[in-house]
């Protein structure tokens, strides 16, 4: 039994006619603005109510984006910029997984999980990840592990990882050296031995892909 009561479907009676109140409710919109329409939506929908008519409450809404395009407020920063930084991210990463995986190493490394999603992650580290400050923490961002590719291949472009450590993606290496893969070798992390801090962070492992944004 619902909570919430729905119309059962119907099927249009009169299709000319529901176009036609469609077709005003959209001239409406042009015309007078949405303010204008959402006020004779309501006028209508208390109408209906007082008649008798049982117009049922949904708390859905269309799978829309519910900020109209005119209304959008633009990002800042150099787009083109950002978009060429975006490519050579993604080119480290792939030239990352690609190296450690020569020969029969089967190492794999997930690098269409960031590819798919670099974007998202550009975006956060360039407008609303914050690097510590005297007044401010710092944000720890925890990753997605199969995303990491992107992750180190950025640290990389920073200056805060080397190419040697990168060429250990997913390999063990002497506990002298630098670099140490992580202990779940399915998320292809690397330990990185400062910046990092939190939960699980001991030896300068990189749980999770833990990520400190840089200053």
């Amino acid at each position: 039994m619902a909570a919430v009561p729905s119309l059962p479907p119907q099927t249009d009676v009169d299709a000319q006619e529901t176009q036609e109140w469609l077709d005003a409710l959209g001239a409406v919109i042009q015309q007078e603005g949405p303010e204008r329409a959402h006020y004779l939506i309501e006028k209508q929908i208390e109408l209906a109510r007082a008649a008798g008519i049982n117009v049922p409450y949904a708390a859905n809404t269309a799978y829309i984006n519910t900020i109209p395009p005119d209304k959008e407020v633009r990002s800042s920063g150099d787009h083109a910029m950002e978009d060429r930084i975006r490519s050579f991210v993604r080119w480290n990463a792939l030239a990352m997984v690609l190296r450690a995986n020569k020969g029969d190493s089967n190492l794999g490394g997930h690098i269409a999980s960031f590819a798919s999603a670099a974007t998202l992650y550009d975006v956060g580290f360039n407008h609303f990840w914050r690097a510590p400050s005297e007044n401010f923490g710092g944000d720890l961002v925890y990753v997605q592990g199969h995303s990491s590719p992107g992750i180190y291949a950025r640290a990389f472009m920073l200056g805060r990882l080397t190419e040697e450590q990168m060429d250990h993606f997913r390999r063990e290496v002497d506990a002298r050296a630098v670099v140490l893969s992580a202990p779940v070798a399915d998320a292809g992390l690397l330990a990185v031995s400062d910046r990092v801090h939190g939960p699980g962070a001991d030896h300068g492992h990189l749980p999770g892909a833990l990520h400190e944004v840089p200053a």
